[in-house]
């Protein structure tokens, strides 16, 4: 399969738009998916996808096989979906099936959650969490990058990166305890 997926990308980059076609029904789906975790709209995250795989085939070129394809147009899909949230100032979404953990103060890896927080509390929380705090989180929990990947997604140092997810983290907690306490936030 993976040199049948090196000759499409090769037609692809000789701008055979058979081949384009065929890549981007392969993976037009799970890109919108990602897209929609970031963005509100389903137009929105169709209009992301198509502007990430327009980038994708146009940088094409440097595309050198070191990670999958998909690997690579899920770091395009996820750079446009930040760049347009940063334009549009929203607010991220956080993802319906994803059981999100709320952090545990004494292990910096324990995401436990408790009995009496909800999914929607969760998403609440993390939906007001500063911008730079939010990504990050969204980077690490639902897309599973690790903080070599998400410095070089959001253009910040890895430092910056383990430092604004530990901060992240004890904000969310903060959110979750005030709402477990019968607190507005």
């Amino acid at each position: 399969m993976k040199v049948v997926q090196l000759n499409i990308i090769e037609l692809c980059k000789q701008n055979n738009r058979k081949a384009q076609l065929q890549l981007y029904n392969q993976y037009c789906d799970g890109m919108y998916c990602i897209a929609k975790r970031f963005v509100n709209h389903t137009a929105e995250a169709e209009d992301v996808v198509q502007e990430s795989f327009i980038k994708a085939f146009s940088k094409l070129h440097q595309f050198k096989g070191d990670v999958t394809f998909g690997a690579w147009l899920k770091r395009i899909v996820i750079n446009k979906s930040i760049d347009y949230l940063k334009l549009k100032k929203q607010r991220v979404v956080a993802l319906e099936d994803v059981h999100l953990k709320v952090i545990d103060a004494i292990d910096n890896n324990d995401w436990t959650v408790e009995d009496t927080t909800t999914l929607d509390e969760i998403k609440a929380a993390i939906k007001n969490l500063p911008d730079k705090y939010k990504y990050v989180l969204m980077l690490f929990l639902v897309e599973g990058y690790d903080h070599e990947e998400i410095s070089e997604i959001l253009n910040i140092t890895q430092v910056a990166s383990r430092t604004q997810l530990s901060r992240g983290k004890v904000k969310l907690k903060e959110l979750l305890k005030h709402k477990s306490y019968g607190e507005r936030y």
